[in-house]
């Protein structure tokens, strides 16, 4: 194996599921230090490796999805640029890094022409792979667990470690500044936004933790969302949301409202918060490999296999898996633990 002088890892789909990665990644960096490490995602997942330090280079590519604004034959033509750059670096080994077998993964490889390819084969579904891992009963586990497995042809054993991310400074910078004058206060961030309607919860709920939270522990609340409208039928939004809560919020409460307008500003918020309430998502996944602790709201998700990995967290799994049965009462206990364990930590 150590003639894998250029490795390339693979993850093509959303932003959780790419920070579930950084395991990985961190894992090859230690076992192969001498190796380039190189990974191809989207335009969409990309921000998730800024920064990071085990690889050496990240590509990304545009789905046709993300980039309505441009045609379809344009997007599709950078890719293939793309790919052949990829191609004429001879890479030694590709991993498919993701859960199952990746047939359209699959397919990017064979345009970059990897020495040997590296993932999930299925009965019957292997097309492509040099070094084939068995899926088998995979998604049992937690998709940390799941997809590092494939770290076993290469002499990488054990569970994985905590998930990494890497906030952009000069972002960071900037939200610490508004936050500073009301310092000295546990900060809590509590993002509403969620895409899948049983993970949604209204906005009355979300502004009695926080008036709950400010009576019990005297925090700060940092409101975070995805803005613009709620029908824009590509990328929804909370604006009209976010003001509910802010209208519902107690006048004694200090917060500060920060629409998450990109990743970069999502992962800078969280970087300064205490504690993170919010639904199961990739903003969940996000504050976790942030090292911050989560109460997490599971509607109908799976816990086993999506719950926050490697940090402090508790989870309030809705009756009937849907928020919308969900009351307040469970989560601000929750909060208002994990708060309290903060304090009391040396």
């Amino acid at each position: 194996m150590s003639d894998f002088r250029r490795i390339l890892v693979i993850r093509r789909d959303n932003i959780g599921d790419l920070v579930l990665t950084t395991p990985l990644i961190h894992a090859l960096r230690q076992h192969f230090p001498a190796a380039w490490i190189g990974a191809l995602t989207n335009s969409y997942n990309a921000p998730v490796l800024d920064g990071n330090p085990d690889l050496n280079m990240v590509y990304a590519y545009d789905k046709a999805k993300h980039r309505p604004d441009r045609a379809r034959l344009g997007v599709a033509a950078r890719t293939a640029k793309l790919l052949l750059e990829l191609r004429r670096q001879k890479t030694d080994l590709a991993i498919l890094a993701a859960p199952g077998y990746q047939r359209h993964g699959a397919g990017l490889v064979r345009w970059i022409a990897a020495r040997e390819v590296l993932g999930f084969a299925e009965p019957g579904r292997h097309r492509h792979l040099t070094m084939p891992v068995d899926y088998g009963t995979g998604a049992e586990l937690h998709a940390a667990a799941d997809v590092f497995r494939l770290l076993a042809p290469l002499g990488v054993a054990g569970q994985p470690g905590p998930c990494h991310m890497y906030p952009d400074a000069t972002v960071r910078a900037r939200i610490a500044a508004q936050l500073a004058p009301r310092q000295g206060r546990p900060v809590v961030a509590v993002h509403i936004s969620a895409r899948r309607p049983r993970q949604q919860w209204p906005a009355d709920h979300y502004a009695g933790v926080i008036n709950e939270l400010q009576r019990r522990a005297q925090c700060m609340a940092m409101l975070l969302w995805a803005p613009g409208s709620a029908d824009d039928p590509r990328h929804p939004g909370d604006d009209a949301k976010a003001l509910e809560v802010q209208r519902l919020i107690a006048a004694d409460v200090p917060m500060l409202a920060v629409p998450t307008t990109d990743l970069k500003t999502l992962a800078a918020a969280i970087s300064l918060c205490d504690l993170m309430v919010c639904a199961d998502g990739g903003a969940m996944h996000v504050a976790a490999a942030l090292g911050k602790p989560v109460v997490a709201m599971f509607g109908d998700s799976p816990v086993h296999r999506w719950r926050p990995w490697g940090v402090p967290h508790a989870v309030v799994a809705a009756p009937g898996a849907d928020l919308a049965n969900l009351e307040p009462g469970a989560v601000i206990e929750a909060a208002a633990q994990l708060l309290q364990h903060r304090a009391d930590a040396p």
